[in-house]
């Protein structure tokens, strides 16, 4: 099994119910074809850097997850067929990445303080 970082860009008409029904729904396909979710957050709407569909908001979310290969092939067909989604990207994280978005979720990083002298 294998660690990855959805990042889904949905259209900014969605009713809040609507979001969290689709998050929801590829939270339990994830389940359903083998996989595990370690971690769901949604962003909320944003401004995009360029218009997508005539819109320049989106509302977004990422997860990470692990699963199987053959699980993102599923999910992508789902994504690409599901019309409130504008966008996706599933990224493969290595152990360093994974170890990273664990400290960044639990308040691992150590804040410096620069003393002046």
């Amino acid at each position: 099994m294998s660690n990855y970082e959805l990042m889904v860009i949905f259209t900014p008409v969605l009713s809040e119910e609507d979001f969290k029904a689709s998050q929801k729904k590829y939270e339990d396909f994830i389940k359903e074809n083998g996989g595990a979710i370690v971690n769901s957050a949604p962003w909320g709407l944003k401004s995009l850097a360029y218009p997508i569909q005539k819109k320049t908001t989106g509302i977004y979310w990422v997860l990470e997850y692990s699963g199987p290969t053959d699980l993102n092939e599923k999910l992508k067909i789902q994504l690409l067929r599901d019309e409130q989604v504008m966008r996706h990207m599933v990224t493969k994280l290595d152990k360093y990445a994974v170890e990273y978005n664990y400290k960044k979720r639990n308040g691992g990083f150590a804040v410096t303080e620069k003393t002046e002298g």
